[in-house]
């Protein structure tokens, strides 16, 4: 178990295509750009800033489905623009690769309303578009409103989820790295060969919830396997990002709390023969800055000044299946067991036992960042609080809410990324090709060999020379 001598701070930005993304009713700020979600300009400049504050990228959410889960109907969400409207998160990603050669993209796809087969190639076709710059956010939905209208019926159970999330990952692994050589592809105009025949095989998979028999359509991409982003605190989600995350994303109130969830991902990483800080761990966070203390605390109270009560317990709902309209708001939260995101849950009821939360305090904290910190302040101030955060939690980096955007993302580029690199926090200049380099630090490209991706790779290798 190897802890990092020197502890680099990765950074992603976290957005989505809609134009109310984690802070409810901020887009009514005369600042905010985010309805311009839909143009295609909003998207390679903030590819272009991102890429020059030194961000390892853009982490895209998405969801398929309305947060209607609030006073039992999805009108809140509407009106408050809590994310819907909202578009596809893969389309810009080759226009913001084609105006920047380092900025990776995090893209969020629910695998359960796809099939692995066609996914794969998705993933494979922006990898090799990017050069080698994508990451899959791996999730498997949360919300009822998205099963109903793909066919469902009902939400599948939380844990049920998870488990066609293995076998899902397991056929794409050996579409990734098992079906193609490295050298498959040989285009020789002498002999007539574009591929040979010899050197691609079917994975011939057969499991529960997927047949696929054949062989990939994608040659090797850069990465093969895109860097596997994942975000679980439940405890089957927390043994999944275990196994199979490079990033992991987690929700976070306090330090000491985080550091419980992280110490259990790590073990648990251990536990399944991999290198426990292999497994890059993020948290949500925002980040409100300005010069001076004085100036970011000014600049804080007019942000929060158009925060949305109504929109913050629309979000909500959606995250953890409870609708808080049923409460008094200054009635206490109490865990209960949904099939939604159960972090959303022990974040505010267990997770931090020297609080009492009631539905007026979760709108509050979620009016800017939703569930994650909001630290305010001069760069030094804002620096130093990273610090804290990455030494007590032992985490690894943030994945950086907006306010406003893309204020809130110029303000940290301009102003507290020369502080961080200043002390050394993060590189003057880009490490490596690919996203992986830069987030693994492991100097390649392909997965790790104690990555469950790799046994494939390996099963490969020995046909091969066999």
């Amino acid at each position: 178990m190897t802890h990092p001598s020197v502890r680099r701070i990765h950074l992603n930005a976290f957005d989505m295509a809609c134009a109310g993304h984690q802070s409810p009713g901020l887009w009514r700020h005369p600042d905010d750009q985010a309805h311009r979600y839909t143009d295609l300009a909003y998207w390679t400049a903030l590819a272009r800033l991102l890429e020059r504050g030194g961000f390892d990228s853009l982490f895209i959410a998405d969801v398929l489905g309305v947060y209607d889960v609030y006073q039992g109907s999805r009108d809140a969400a509407v009106r408050q623009g809590a994310q819907i409207p909202l578009s596809d998160p893969l389309p810009a990603v080759s226009a913001m690769a084609a105006v920047t050669q380092h900025l990776g993209f995090g893209i969020t796809v629910s695998l359960t309303y796809e099939q692995p087969y066609k996914l794969a190639r998705t993933l494979s076709t922006l990898d090799h578009l990017t050069k080698g710059r994508v990451a899959w956010n791996v999730v498997t939905s949360y919300l009822a409103s998205a099963a109903g209208n793909l066919g469902l019926g009902q939400q599948i159970g939380h844990d049920e989820r998870y488990e066609m999330a293995e076998e899902f990952l397991e056929v794409c692994y050996k579409l990734w790295e098992y079906s193609w050589d490295d050298d498959a592809v040989v285009r020789d105009r002498e002999r007539g060969v574009y591929t040979e025949p010899g050197r691609i095989r079917d994975i011939a998979h057969k499991g529960r919830h997927f047949a696929v028999p054949g062989v990939f359509l994608s040659e090797p991409s850069p990465q093969r396997t895109p860097v596997i982003f994942q975000a679980g605190a439940s405890p089957r989600g927390r043994a999944f990002a275990a196994r199979h995350g490079e990033g992991v994303f987690i929700n976070a109130v306090s330090p000491g709390a985080t550091r419980r969830v992280v110490d259990d991902i790590r073990a648990k990483a251990e536990a399944e023969g991999r290198d426990p800080y292999s497994v890059k761990i993020y948290i949500l966070l925002t980040a409100i800055t300005a010069p001076t203390d004085e100036e970011a605390q000014a600049k804080y109270a007019d942000l929060i000044s158009y925060a949305s009560y109504e929109g913050a317990l629309a979000l909500y709902g959606g995250w953890s299946g409870l609708d808080l309209s049923e409460l008094a708001p200054h009635e206490p939260l109490e865990y209960v067991d949904t099939d939604a995101v159960r972090s959303a849950l022990t974040i505010f009821s267990t997770a931090d036992p020297s609080r009492e939360w009631t539905p007026e305090q979760v709108a509050r904290y979620l009016g800017i960042g939703g569930i994650g910190p909001v630290v305010v302040g001069s760069p030094e101030t804002v620096a130093d609080e990273l610090e804290r955060w990455v030494e007590e939690a032992d985490i690894d980096g943030f994945n950086l809410a907006y306010a406003i955007t893309p204020g809130t993302f110029t303000d940290f580029v301009d102003l507290v990324v020369p502080e961080l690199r200043a002390r050394g926090r993060i590189p003057h200049t880009y490490d490596g090709a690919t996203l992986r380099e830069r987030v693994g630090g492991q100097g390649s490209a392909r997965v790790a060999a104690d990555h469950p991706a790799a046994r494939h790779r390996e099963r490969a290798a020995r046909e091969r020379h066999a």
